[in-house]
């Protein structure tokens, strides 16, 4: 879930009556302690966005004005109680792939959030999965239209590889420090099948079922070769609520 959260109550302009104000207040903190929040410690912010961004654009900009306040008074109340995420920077680099976009006169640019790791512009990189493995190099990086020489886990980042033409790469495939994953198509797996009441299946399957499997950006379909119980005796049908091993 969302481990913080800061409350803005907008249209406050239109609230002559303070104690309004504040049952609304009460309500919000009653409603986030029902969800397992700590109601009573987080912060509310009034105020009215409309009459802070009107104010914003007129020819004499006020930052003065107590509505543009109000919407500082919430970002400096975000920086203060929101903490920053944990970025897990010291495991070797890796970014699935989410879209591919072809610049002209640049070359090709995979884009996606780093999950971990860093890199910079220059470093070597594998380009892993779905088709064969191969190295390419980094000459750019680019996050909300801005260069850089770095980027760490957490960015949402554009990075521009090259030698990579655009029908080589596609949604899915991971870009890796090379020699830190290796790509598998075939695995065993122990699973638990869902019941209807728990959102899965009501029906049985056989060996041969192909279901899809989602794997970060991508989604796949596979062949279920052989199910296995617990104590590896070899099954035919699976029910929903079964534990099974298969390949």
């Amino acid at each position: 879930g969302v481990p913080a959260i800061v409350v803005f109550l907008n249209k406050a302009d239109q609230v002559d009556d303070e104690e309004l104000l504040e049952l609304v207040e009460l309500e919000i903190q009653e409603t986030l302690t029902t969800y397992e929040y700590p109601g009573d410690e987080i912060p509310i912010i009034t105020g009215s966005a409309l009459l802070a961004l009107e104010s914003l654009t007129q020819e004499n900009i006020d930052n003065s004005d107590k509505w543009v306040q109000k919407i500082y008074q919430l970002m400096d109340t975000v920086d203060e109680y929101i903490p920053l995420p944990k970025r897990d920077t010291e495991k070797p680099f890796l970014m699935a792939i989410e879209n591919v976009v072809s610049i002209t006169g640049r070359g090709t640019v995979a884009t996606g959030r780093v999950e971990r790791g860093m890199i910079e512009v220059g470093q070597t990189v594998e380009l892993v999965g779905l088709k064969t493995t191969r190295e390419t190099i980094i000459t750019g990086l680019e996050m909300f239209q801005k260069t850089l020489e770095k980027s760490v886990a957490g960015d949402n980042v554009g990075i521009l590889l090259r030698g990579i033409q655009k029908d080589e790469i596609q949604r899915g495939m991971v870009l890796a420090k090379p020699a830190s994953i290796k790509p598998h198509r075939h695995f065993q797996a122990q699973v638990y099948i869902l019941k209807k009441e728990e959102g899965g299946r009501h029906t049985s399957f056989f060996a041969g079922y192909r279901p899809q499997f989602y794997v970060r950006t991508t989604d796949v379909t596979g062949n279920i070769k052989t199910f296995k119980s617990d104590d590896n005796t070899e099954i035919k049908m699976v029910m929903p609520g079964d534990r099974i091993q298969m390949e």
